[in-house]
């Protein structure tokens, strides 16, 4: 069968992406390694205190009961450590995100001293908008034979990752920025997750009229994500402009705004993400857009294929205010990659 011109595109894209030195298992095993390493150094840089609050069963409820709004966690946050645990907390952050990666999640941190300017005359501003509020929880023993994980969360962050037997499973992960674009004081001009706004909106303006009526499926964005924390992941049958019906120009935007999202991991971790994204019938990919197309209008889109599924919304704060979330569709906290490991740890016995 003659393959579409979407995936023939999206391969020979995905092969000038990255580009990885050793085979994906290999890669794979090597990363394992060194996040444990980089675990235990954590872990064992926190006093008997911090590493209780640190650490909870790999089953605990607490690892799939994630976040992203101004709250209270269970963990140790930034604020209860010293800089030699600092230092080991953001070593661990980087033994699995890509300098892109961690420099984005460090920026969405920032931005909450932003907020406590923006909110200064909230009597609890100082409190409830804190930088170093971010925490760090880890579920099991941090270990390249049994299951465990471990997640980094707080406001407009919840990065979560399981490891199987060597395999790293990073979703759901979510990035959110307040405000999207900073307007006043001496970082106005930064937009955080500026790729993120502007090559979907420039993909959805590229579209025909005819294939433009199709992508957008409503004249107003919802007010979030649908798939938010709590939420099934389920949005129903793909629906918009598939890949197979883009134009080169269109579906190469559309390959860039995916590697947005996925490229916040270290190389090889995303290589292997977008090898099984561009390998799973690449050409059934839909992308769906709601809301205004100009700057400043509430708009929100969906990227659905058959094995992810990435949701962005801004609306808030006259659209000045981003959530976006990647989820696997059925492996979000390793739960299809742990069933089968269960399964063939039983047919071994």
């Amino acid at each position: 069968m003659k393959r579409s011109h979407a995936a023939v595109l999206t391969s020979v894209i995905l092969s000038l992406l990255l580009t990885a030195s050793a085979p994906a298992h290999e890669g794979h095993s090597a990363i394992s390694e060194e996040v444990v390493t980089a675990a235990n150094a954590f872990l064992d840089s926190l006093d008997s205190d911090l590493r209780q609050k640190a650490t909870f069963k790999f089953d605990d409820p607490v690892r799939t009961d994630w976040h992203f709004i101004p709250k209270e966690r269970l963990g140790v946050m930034f604020k209860e450590m010293t800089l030699e645990q600092r230092r080991a907390g953001h070593e661990f952050m980087r033994s699995v995100l890509s300098n892109k990666g961690y420099l984005k999640a460090v920026a969405v941190m920032s931005l909450e001293r932003v907020l406590r300017e923006l909110e200064s005359d909230r009597p609890d501003a100082a409190e409830r908008r804190d930088e170093e509020k971010y925490w760090f929880a880890v579920f099991g023993e941090p270990q390249l034979e049994e299951p465990w994980g471990w997640r980094i969360e707080g406001h407009h962050l919840s990065l979560n990752f399981s490891s199987v037997h060597g395999l790293v499973v990073s979703t759901p992960m979510f990035f959110g920025a307040n405000p999207a674009e900073v307007k006043t004081g001496p970082r106005a001009g930064l937009r955080v997750m500026g790729a993120e706004e502007s090559m979907a909106r420039s993909l959805v303006k590229l579209f025909d009229d005819a294939l433009k009526s199709k992508a957008v499926i409503d004249v107003k964005a919802p007010s979030d994500v649908i798939t938010g924390p709590g939420q099934a992941i389920d949005v129903g049958a793909p629906v918009g402009v598939s890949a197979a019906e883009m134009s080169s120009e269109q579906s190469k935007i559309l390959v860039r705004l995916i590697s947005e999202y996925i490229t916040n991991l270290r190389p090889v971790l995303a290589h292997a993400e977008l090898d099984s994204i561009f390998h799973n019938h690449p050409e059934k990919i839909h992308f769906a857009w709601a809301g205004g197309l100009e700057p400043g209008d509430g708009h929100y889109y969906r990227i659905h294929g058959p094995t992810f599924l990435i949701e962005y919304d801004s609306t808030q704060n006259d659209a000045n205010h981003i959530h976006a979330v990647w989820h696997s569709l059925t492996d979000d906290f390793a739960l299809d990659t742990l069933r089968r490991h269960y399964e063939e740890s039983h047919h071994k016995e």
